[in-house]
Formats: structure tokens, sequence, C-alpha cells
């Protein structure tokens, strides 16, 4: 299955969202995220999920691309 959180700017909520995913959707579940814009990585938003211990840090800012998703 794929789930796909979609965004304006793919920085914050949905990179947040993606990592969650990852977390608990075990390896059934394919978890992407991606915006209409590409705003780059939020710093904010990858401390506060390390101090819940989920590593993001990986994750890039992507746009909608029909190819991949």
């Amino acid at each position: 299955m794929n789930l796909l959180f979609l965004c304006t700017g793919n920085a914050c909520r949905s990179q947040m969202a993606e990592g969650w995913g990852r977390r608990f959707g075990g390896d059934w579940l394919q978890v992407q995220s991606a915006g209409i814009e590409v705003h780059g990585k939020n710093p904010r938003a990858i401390a506060v999920m390390a101090e819940a211990g989920v590593d993001i840090s990986g994750q890039e800012s992507t746009t909608v691309n029909p190819d991949i998703f």
C-alpha cells in the first residue's frame, strides 16, 4: 500500500507525517511526502521529531511528480 502526505511546501507537517508513517507503517506500507512547491527542510521539524525518537533528517523536500506517485 502507498501513502502520500501532500502539503504546499513539503517542509514541515508532511515531512513529520511521513516520519510517523514510516515509524508505524511497517513493511507493508510505502510512505512518501511531497508538496506543490519545494520549501526545503525545516530544522525545527527535524529537531522536534528527533526529540520524539524519529529521524527525518534524511528525507528530502520534493514536489509532486506523477512519474513517482
